[in-house]
């Protein structure tokens, strides 16, 4: 792979030795960063072939720490009735019939728009949660299959739960423990493409022995479990009901959250509960735009952090956009607590680059060791990065950077991505992936889909 030094740009490296380098240059070469410094480096590096950023913005790739691909054919999607009233209702009339619709055609369908929709956004890393109870076996190959002729790389796993009887729960098992086999085996793990975890849907869909099972099954392979927490009241209340617990002390006693699990939303978790995922070491995945949209409420982020906790940013399948997700994250907590302090921009942009960053060397690790650091451009480091279209209007210092990332910046910015030295969009046009044909293949799809929806 031929080296490159992107130049004539503002370089923010997410790096605290030297976070920003204006009039900088990134030099890449072999998947790596081989270097970040002025414009004077250049000079030292004849090799590398000159990419202008025009004056832009280079920075590290996004980083989506908990999305679901298939969500794609939900968009505009009608459905006879009564709106929802509840969360438990969302589920039950919107997601959990979608999901048993899906055959492995549409698994492929939706994953493309997915993927093709993180290049265009700038999102190097995806952490999908999939589901598709009448097409298990093979579903994570399907995606996987998508992931690498994307470019970028993901971290897979199949949602086991109990909602569709004992058959399927069995299958869900079974497709996490095949895949994340299968991946030790696989180049594009080797290569720190694809990595896996076991998914667990909620305490709620979920018995003790279920829990054990799985837990059991990613001991054996080496990877934690990546489960949705306390997205909603009904969570708990089911748990207090059946277990006579709260969520997080029931997970934790039974090995589900650890260093390499990722818990998704923790809406509605105490001070308790915040300190024992603390002791546990597993991380948070956090999405503003879904709880809003669902309204489950806001979660506990600034004492998660403070606690100790790492925090990535997701997007639970709304769309790859983390621009927008970062402006939903301060705004909803500032709205929640009434406190035009909450959620600095520094603190925001750190959820996205540093805490999605730190989740994603983790649970690429088991795959990849030495991978990262993931989330931050540094010499020696994956050369995954995106350049922006953006003239700032005002001063961009290394004090105000995060200010500019949070409200001068959007997902359409984002004029080229690369991942591990390979552009896979140049001047706002995706390489790796037929944009024409995924759009059209997905409308024809969705609309078959949607045609065989029947009533709750």
């Amino acid at each position: 792979m031929s080296a490159v030094c992107i130049g004539n740009a503002t370089v923010v490296t997410m790096d605290p030795s030297h976070p920003l380098v204006p009039n900088g240059v990134v030099v890449v070469a072999d998947g790596r960063v081989r270097a970040v410094g002025p414009a004077g480096l250049r000079a030292d590096h004849a090799d590398a072939a000159f990419v202008d950023a025009g004056g832009g913005l280079v920075m590290p790739g996004l980083v989506c720490a908990h999305t679901h691909l298939y969500s794609a054919f939900a968009r505009g999607m009608s459905l006879p009735g009564e709106p929802a009233r509840t969360f438990v209702e969302i589920l039950e009339r919107l997601w959990w019939r979608l999901d048993r619709l899906l055959t492995l055609e549409d698994v492929a369908a939706s994953a493309e728009v997915g993927l093709l929709d993180a290049i265009r956004h700038g999102v190097t890393t995806v952490i999908d949660h999939h589901a598709s109870p009448a097409a298990v076996d093979g579903s994570l190959d399907v995606i996987a299959a998508a992931v690498e002729a994307a470019g970028v790389r993901a971290c897979l796993a199949y949602e086991v739960s109990e909602r569709n009887g004992p058959a399927d729960t069995r299958a869900a098992v079974r497709e996490n423990e095949r895949f994340i086999q299968g991946l030790h085996h696989r180049a594009g793990a080797g290569a720190g493409r694809l990595a896996g975890l076991v998914g667990l849907h909620a305490s709620f869909t979920l018995s003790p022995a279920t829990l054990a099972t799985c837990v059991g099954v990613g001991s054996d392979l080496g990877v934690g479990c990546h489960v949705h927490v306390a997205e909603d009241r009904a969570d708990q209340e089911d748990c207090r009901r059946r277990q006579q617990s709260r969520v997080v002390p029931h997970l934790a006693a039974r090995g589900v959250l650890g260093p390499g699990s990722l818990a998704a939303h923790c809406v509605h978790v105490d001070g308790g509960e915040i300190a024992a995922l603390a002791r546990t070491g597993a991380a948070v995945a956090h999405n503003p735009r879904s709880n809003m949209g669902n309204a489950v409420g806001t979660a506990p982020v600034p004492a998660l952090r403070q606690a100790g906790v790492t925090v990535g940013l997701g997007s639970d399948g709304v769309s790859m956009d983390l621009f927008e997700e970062m402006r939903a994250a301060q705004l909803q907590q500032r709205l929640a607590t009434g406190d035009p302090r909450a959620m600095p921009p520094a603190a925001v942009v750190e959820l996205a680059f540093a805490g999605g960053g730190r989740i994603a060397d983790t649970l690429f690790a088991p795959f990849a060791p030495g991978l990262g650091p993931l989330g931050r451009l540094q010499p020696g480091g994956p050369a995954d990065l995106v350049v922006l279209d953006y003239a700032a209007p005002t001063p961009l210092t290394v004090e105000n950077a995060a200010a500019h990332l949070l409200w001068g910046l959007g997902g359409a910015q984002v004029r080229d991505t690369m991942v591990a030295g390979r552009w896979l969009m140049r001047a706002g046009q995706v390489l790796t992936l037929d944009a024409e044909r995924i759009t059209a293949r997905s409308r024809e799809r969705a609309a078959a889909l949607w045609a065989r929806v029947g009533p709750a």
